[in-house]
């Protein structure tokens, strides 16, 4: 177990690593938000309003999962079903017209605590639709509880939302976009006026990288976020986004998972990290990071590797971890174990190909990279 001290005093230690964060390029709001973005519009009290499309989405169940038209354009599709991974196709319709099937790749596992270890017979699936007017779905022989939803994050009527002027914010010295400045409709946290999954808090054991599986070279990846948390909250129930941090290829650090009303990210005020869904069966004490597009067969950017590098390193040394330690993780709520590495890959916890073969290979230089900046070299 890490050894804890009081987290503002390890906010404020923190700040060592300023030189490096500096490093780490963040663009202007507006062009992060939303691809429609208004002009920032300055108030009292350093605050500004920024106008981010309201997320649209259309859910079917069953049969009429597998054929669906929407009344707007749909920039992504989320599927999930309970059956076998493979041999999943969709087809995108555009201005009414069927186009090509295509294999409907599956995203990594992942889920609340309380579903089974073994999330290998969950399928779940969120690719990018282009502006579809429909789609049809072929799903494999034995496919049960089928779900899919067309999203729209990018088009909705405008959703005013109050930002500070000097946005991002900064994690002690590290720069990050919060959850109102990516966009993240707080109310999709609720369901029938109830917190769908209340947030619980556990001392920080290890660290997981994933991707996302999704598009690279993404032309507005607020959006993409914005799409995740939808499928992640509303189509797979979970309540929130499963990532505790994602990261773009810009280097850009986005707020994942809410953590309360304190101004620590992905923590409570004394310094335990929140449950987030990214590792089903080994969330509590276990804090993810996703980066965006699918790296499986490229490396990712120079930018997102250093603020991965950075954010880990930041987190490491917080935390009093030690970045290249081999470890047991005990999951605080249901008792299961794991050796895994500190920094560890989500396919070291779970039948996945996450975070892509070409990522996997590099961790070993990630561990020792981020190491040296948090002062835990072999």
């Amino acid at each position: 177990m890490p050894h804890r001290k009081p987290a503002v005093s390890r906010r404020t230690v923190i700040g060592t690593l300023g030189a490096t964060a500096a490093a780490v390029a963040v663009t202007p709001l507006t062009s992060v938000a939303a691809r429609a973005a208004a002009p920032s519009n300055p108030q009292a009290g350093g605050q500004q309003i920024v106008e981010i499309p309201q997320t649209r989405s259309q859910s079917a169940a069953g049969e009429a999962a597998t054929a669906v038209q929407a009344d707007f354009p749909i920039e992504y599709v989320g599927v999930s079903w309970t059956g076998p991974q493979r041999g999943a196709s969709i087809r995108l319709h555009q201005d009414g017209v069927p186009g090509d099937w295509q294999a409907l790749p599956t995203s990594c596992a992942g889920g609340p605590d309380d579903r089974p270890v073994d999330a290998s017979g969950n399928a779940t699936a969120l690719v990018t639709a282009g502006g579809a007017s429909g789609y049809d779905l072929q799903l494999p022989d034995g496919a049960t509880d089928v779900r899919s939803a067309a999203i729209d994050t990018l088009q909705g009527p405008a959703r005013r939302v109050s930002l500070p002027l000097t946005a991002p914010v900064m994690f002690g010295g590290i720069q990050y976009l919060s959850r109102a400045a990516w966009g993240a409709d707080e109310t999709k946290r609720f369901k029938n006026g109830v917190e769908n999954s209340p947030t619980k808090y556990y001392p920080l054991q290890t660290l997981t990288v994933h991707h996302t599986d999704g598009v690279n070279a993404d032309p507005d990846p607020a959006a993409t976020v914005r799409a995740i948390y939808e499928y992640h909250a509303i189509t797979l129930d979970w309540g929130d986004i499963g990532y505790h941090f994602l990261i773009d290829e810009a280097g850009r650090i986005y707020e994942g998972r809410y953590s309360g009303t304190d101004p620590l990210p992905a923590h409570d005020a004394d310094g335990n990290v929140v449950t987030a869904f990214h590792t089903s069966g080994f969330n509590s004490g276990n804090l993810g990071i996703a980066l965006l597009g699918t790296l499986s067969d490229q490396l990712p950017t120079e930018a997102a590797r250093r603020s991965l590098t950075l954010l880990l390193a930041g987190l490491s040394f917080w935390h009093d971890l030690d970045p290249q330690a081999r470890v047991t993780f005990v999951n605080p709520v249901n008792g299961v174990t794991k050796d895994v590495d500190m920094i560890s890959g989500h396919r070291d916890w779970l039948a996945t190909d996450c975070p892509g073969g070409t990522m996997y290979a590099t961790l070993p230089a990630l561990r020792a990279d981020v190491a040296g900046l948090a002062g835990h070299s072999h």
